[in-house]
């Protein structure tokens, strides 16, 4: 029945068991472990004889839920509810990858990637490439022998590129690798990850699937295309032997996932569970203002430039379009004359919240040079799309006339 209904009503219904008695909200199981009536059945759980949950490091009823919601969303095979969209990112890549492996990313991802791929991973040996992932010649170039996972965001934050995902998909299958898409930014409302062409979608709940900014969490959804079989992949020999298709999800889980500990709180995959509900409505009303805002700012005097993938002048309107539908998310950056300017005019907005986030009901901006990309050099934040005349927001669900009216008055201040 849930594979007849429209995305709206699985954002509603999909997957959701009623609670005790007939609640139809996801219970919180505020608990840290689960008893068993004997010796027997517990060892049964731990060797996967039977269903259960043990520890809630390891699983838990409210978060599992969120799994099979977000799993179902998807259109995936099995899913992992991590505690932020980075340890859901750190889960699934050192699932994957060992010493001596590479990932090939995308060099406009976010900064804590950004962060996460150059810094802490090369520590453990495991090493990073960064091509422009619009440069198709450049990324097919760029898997080299050691090369084991090809990572890339749906929409470049904050660079705002839009890769061609099915061509990379290609390329992905072509050196027998996986394709992780770091969805974010789109969610599945905009376009699934599977339809894509991706073997893999992470998401940082965080953001728009949470919407109001109350919970941090993150999310692996294992799309059931990739064959872990493969000769590059011998760590997970094991895993397909005796769980086939749900190879990668059973290595993370049962080794990742449980040995790093970062799990989600209970409380949070309730709240998050809520988020899901008005996704669709939410999305709509941030895409549709975002435009708006767009259109706004690139007609004013006083902004130099405009990046959002639904201006009619974008170099990625075409892909975005046949991507995603004719949605274009609600982030978009612009360039004012310098820092000063930037700072002036964030210091003068009344509505728009100054923060680092994105994905809340409420209009957010953020001056990314001086803050989530402090640390890194010129020549990193060039890569990754950073100027110092650059002001990224993330446009929220309040009356499309006031945003546009708070951005018209500290425009002034310009």
């Amino acid at each position: 029945m849930e594979k007849k209904w429209d995305f709206e009503t699985l954002l509603i219904h999909g997957g959701l068991e009623p609670g005790p008695a007939g609640a139809t909200t996801v219970p919180i199981v505020q608990s840290s472990a689960f008893a068993y009536d004997s010796a027997d059945a517990l060892e049964d759980v731990f060797r996967g004889r039977r269903p259960g949950q043990v520890y809630t490091r390891i699983g838990n009823p409210t978060t599992e839920s969120l799994e099979k919601r977000l799993t179902l969303l998807e259109d995936g095979i099995a899913g992992i509810v991590t505690a932020s969209g980075m340890a859901a990112i750190s889960t699934a890549v050192l699932t994957i990858l060992r010493s001596g492996d590479e990932i090939l990313s995308s060099s406009s991802v976010f900064g804590g990637t950004f962060s996460l791929f150059r810094d802490t991973l090369s520590s453990y040996g495991i090493g990073v490439r960064f091509v422009d992932p619009t440069d198709l010649k450049a990324v097919r170039e760029g898997v080299g022998e050691r090369t084991r996972l090809l990572f890339v965001e749906t929409i470049g934050n904050p660079k705002m590129d839009v890769p061609d995902i099915a061509a990379l998909a290609e390329i992905a299958r072509e050196a027998k690798i996986p394709l992780m898409l770091d969805a974010t930014v789109t969610t599945p409302w905009m376009a699934r990850g599977k339809d894509l062409g991706a073997d893999l979608v992470v998401h940082s709940t965080s953001k728009f699937i949470n919407g109001s900014g109350s919970a941090i969490g993150g999310a692996i959804i294992d799309l059931g295309r990739f064959d872990w079989g493969g000769e590059k992949y011998p760590h997970f020999a094991p895993f397909v032997k005796k769980f086939g298709r749900f190879a990668f999800t059973a290595r993370a889980r049962k080794l990742v996932h449980k040995d790093l500990g970062a799990c989600a709180a209970p409380m949070n995959s309730f709240l998050l569970a809520e988020g899901i509900e008005t996704l669709a409505l939410r999305m709509e009303r941030h895409c549709s203002s975002a435009l708006r805002l767009a259109s706004f700012l690139r007609e004013h005097p006083k902004v130099r430039w405009v990046n959002y993938p639904g201006l009619p002048d974008s170099p990625f309107q075409d892909i975005a379009s046949r991507q995603f539908g004719g949605r274009y998310g609600a982030l978009l950056t612009f360039g004012l004359p310098d820092k000063e300017a930037a700072f002036r005019f964030i210091n003068a907005l009344r509505l728009a919240r100054n923060l680092a986030n994105i994905g809340d009901a409420k209009t957010l901006v953020i001056h990314p040079a001086s803050t989530i990309c402090c640390d890194y050099t010129p020549e990193e934040k060039a890569l990754m799309g950073v100027t110092e005349e650059l002001v990224r927001v993330s446009v929220g669900i309040e009356a499309p006339g006031d945003i546009v009216g708070d951005f018209a008055q500290a425009l002034e201040q310009v």
